[in-house]
């Protein structure tokens, strides 16, 4: 399981699956509710119309025997009088909850007064023990037929004790004769009807019907329709959401599996090049737009940039080695003869040999540390005071240094800024005929460094050749001047350390001209 949901595919689909899932229940139901909503006020209209018709009927002709209520299933209605008591109902209805009235066989309306008549005159008789038997009978007959009326009374009160509640809690508008209210109360309730029993909403309409007061209609219409659309719904959303799901499911699963499969190609290259340790090989890249693409060009891109920094880090080992070797060999043999002949023991040239040597170590060792990240300082460096004190210590040199120094701060490492300006007056003075010229200036943000001969300066093709490590052009290869072709790479290392740069270009009279561009301490 942790291997399977270890995969990006895997999570992706899990992923996409129960975001639409989440969403799909949030829409199913939304759709529910607002079905049933929809139902809802669609049965409450026909309700209320049921009830409406009634009360217009009632409105007319106030006489219960000729009221044509709605019989079947369709609209049950009861007609109640302002004390609760039910005085018209449809005939087909057996059993209502939910109206407030449980009572589903009308009162007969009363008759008025007739005429008086005699009472027949029977004989009197005797009466016996059977007589006394059916007094019984009927003293029974009546109790019960006592109770029933006092629970049938007693439902009526409590009917009109609720209506009077309802008509308090703001439908109490009043109704002038033959007028209908205004407004509707609707509820929730069921009904039994020829035997069959279901779920209504009714509507609650009151009427003024003038000689026999406030009469409320009660009429309902049934959540058949409503109840089967929900259960359909639901159904099919049972049926059909599992469905989607797994159709989106594998989807995903599919679509990831293509998208994945570039990066599935490069980590297998990639492994085969860590197995092989051959950086000449390159990842394949996917013919698309996509973050995949970018992600194998950007690959390749550092693969080749490792790959150069390993043939680089290569070459470097090899000429330092030769470098190296060249006057350790000078050295060794100049020893070895005067240890064998004191008389012929050369010292001013055990000592070029120990000073090139030494030189040569030390740039090494720079190169090192700068490959390594060296940062430099964050000192004040001024670029004026510092040509001065690094030219006043070159008593030696072959031409006279001319210098042209203003002040110009700099933040970084003394002793490596010292270096590149030390580097760059040796290499002028290697190839120069009669001028070298130090030059410092502000420059709005850059502060620069100028140092410019008079020899016959660098070929354009070969001005960015000449800042690569150990490289010396053909007219520079003679090893008698002592260069390794270390200097300039060390210069413009140390420049791209202080943020600066460091450009050959040709000089105002003619030769090469060095420029060293540094941020300015302000």
């Amino acid at each position: 399981m942790k291997r399977l949901f270890g995969s990006v595919r895997a999570r992706a689909t899990v992923g996409a699956t129960l975001v639409v899932a989440l969403a799909l229940v949030a829409a199913g139901a939304a759709v529910l509710l607002s079905l049933r909503a929809s139902l809802i006020d669609q049965a409450d209209t026909q309700a209320e119309s049921a009830a409406r018709k009634v009360a217009a009927k009632l409105a007319v002709d106030d006489r219960y025997a000729k009221l044509d209520l709605p019989e079947g299933e369709d609209n049950p209605v009861q007609v109640v009088n302002d004390k609760g008591k039910l005085v018209a109902a449809s005939e087909d209805l057996e059993k209502v909850t939910g109206t407030g009235v449980s009572d589903v066989h009308p009162d007969p309306e009363p008759r008025k007064p007739g005429p008086s008549s005699k009472p027949s005159q029977k004989p009197t008789q005797k009466p016996t023990e059977t007589d006394d038997d059916a007094d019984d009978s009927d003293d029974d007959s009546a109790e019960d037929s006592d109770d029933s009326e006092s629970e049938a009374a007693e439902d009526r009160k409590e009917a009109a004790e609720d209506a009077a509640e309802e008509a308090a809690g703001g439908d109490a508008d009043s109704l002038e004769p033959g007028q209908i209210s205004d407004k509707t109360r609707t509820g929730e309730g069921s009904a039994r009807v020829d035997g069959e029993t279901q779920d209504y909403r009714f509507a609650t309409v009151r009427v003024d019907t003038g000689s026999k007061g406030e009469l409320t209609i009660h009429a309902g219409s049934p959540l058949t329709a409503e109840q089967s659309a929900v259960t359909t719904a639901l159904t099919a959303m049972l049926i059909g959401f599992p469905v989607l799901l797994v159709v989106i499911a594998g989807v995903t699963w599919l679509v990831t599996r293509r998208a994945l499969r570039p990066v599935d190609a490069i980590r297998a290259e990639m492994a085969a090049i860590t197995a092989s340790e051959d950086l000449a090989r390159r990842v394949p890249e996917p013919d698309t737009h996509d973050e995949i693409a970018r992600l194998a060009r950007t690959t390749n891109e550092t693969l080749a940039a490792l790959q150069s920094s390993v043939e680089r880090q290569r070459r470097f080992v090899a000429d330092a080695s030769h470098e190296l070797r060249s006057p350790i060999a000078s050295l060794r043999t100049q020893l070895e003869v005067g240890e064998a002949h004191p008389e012929l023991l050369d010292v001013p040239g055990a000592v070029q040999d120990t000073v090139r040597l030494q030189e040569l170590a030390a740039d090494l060792l720079l190169l090192a540390r700068l490959d390594a990240g060296e940062k430099p300082g964050q000192g004040r460096v001024d670029l004026a005071a510092l040509a001065r004190e690094e030219l006043s210590q070159r008593p030696g040199d072959r031409v006279a240094v001319t210098t042209s120094l203003d002040g110009a701060e700099v933040a970084g490492s003394r002793g490596q800024l010292a270096r590149v300006l030390g580097n760059l007056v040796t290499n002028a003075q290697r190839h120069t005929r009669s001028r070298v010229t130090v030059t410092t200036r502000a420059d709005g943000a850059w502060a620069v460094l100028e140092v410019a001969d008079d020899g016959d300066g660098v070929p354009p093709e070969e001005r960015e050749r000449i800042f690569e490590r150990f490289v010396r052009l053909d007219d520079a290869r003679s090893r008698d001047e002592g260069g390794a072709g270390l200097g300039l790479a060390i210069a413009r290392d140390v420049a791209a350390r202080h943020g600066g740069t460091l450009t050959v270009d040709d000089a105002l009279e003619g030769g090469a001209v060095f420029v060293l561009r540094l941020p300015r301490e302000v």
